[in-house]
């Protein structure tokens, strides 16, 4: 295929960031993880803070959080998270319009589920590895980084769920999903390009 769009969906603490960005390096693509957040504000004329708090959460934002102090509580001032997915939906959909990609979560399998481009991925990890990861590089505790992981994890699936229908981490919502631990950060995405190119999606 001319184009290829390979979505990373991940646990907390699983590596599925060091994942996608191994994948594109290997392929020579742009992998969009925080950058989508740019570009959506961009397109937008949004602050980029607001899609930042946003960031795959469900909640309701005052636009005079972010741009004013003038006309706090009226009903003009807010935007719902439908219209901030909306935005960074369209964003979406024109990465993968103009060029192959890793995207890191968002929905973005979701999103683009009538393209015939795509490959759905969703890496998975062990608690007690996600645990001892996520503990290492923010400097926590054990204890600290299990609930971190959990909380994460839960505004995650509460995101995904509602805009998808469906249900996050499910094996039957993804082309593939992968332990990895099983074969670390290099093997996990040397792995998902050997799937791509036995299915088809790559040459």
């Amino acid at each position: 295929m001319d184009k290829l769009i390979i979505n990373v969906g991940r646990q907390f603490g699983s590596g599925g960031k060091q994942v996608a960005l191994r994948l594109g390096k290997i392929l020579g693509i742009n992998v969009y993880d925080n950058e989508l957040i740019s570009k959506a504000a961009e397109s937008s004329g949004f602050s980029k803070d607001l899609f930042k708090a946003k960031d795959e959460r469900r909640s309701l934002f005052s636009f005079s959080s972010f741009f004013s102090s003038q006309g706090f509580g009226q009903p003009e001032n807010y935007v719902n998270e439908n219209r901030l997915f909306k935005i960074q939906s369209s964003v979406i959909n024109d990465i993968a319009e103009k060029e192959s990609a890793v995207i890191i979560g968002r929905c973005a399998d979701y999103i683009l589920r009538d393209r015939g481009c795509t490959l759905d991925v969703f890496i998975c990890a062990p608690l007690e590895s996600r645990k001892k990861r996520v503990s290492e590089r923010l400097g926590i505790s054990l204890d600290k980084a299990e609930e971190l992981i959990a909380k994460t994890d839960r505004k995650r699936e509460t995101y995904y769920n509602y805009f998808t229908f469906g249900n996050w981490g499910v094996a039957s919502n993804y082309d593939l999903c992968i332990d990895s631990t099983i074969l670390d950060i290099d093997g996990t995405a040397e792995y998902i390009i050997d799937f791509a190119k036995r299915a088809g999606y790559l040459k």
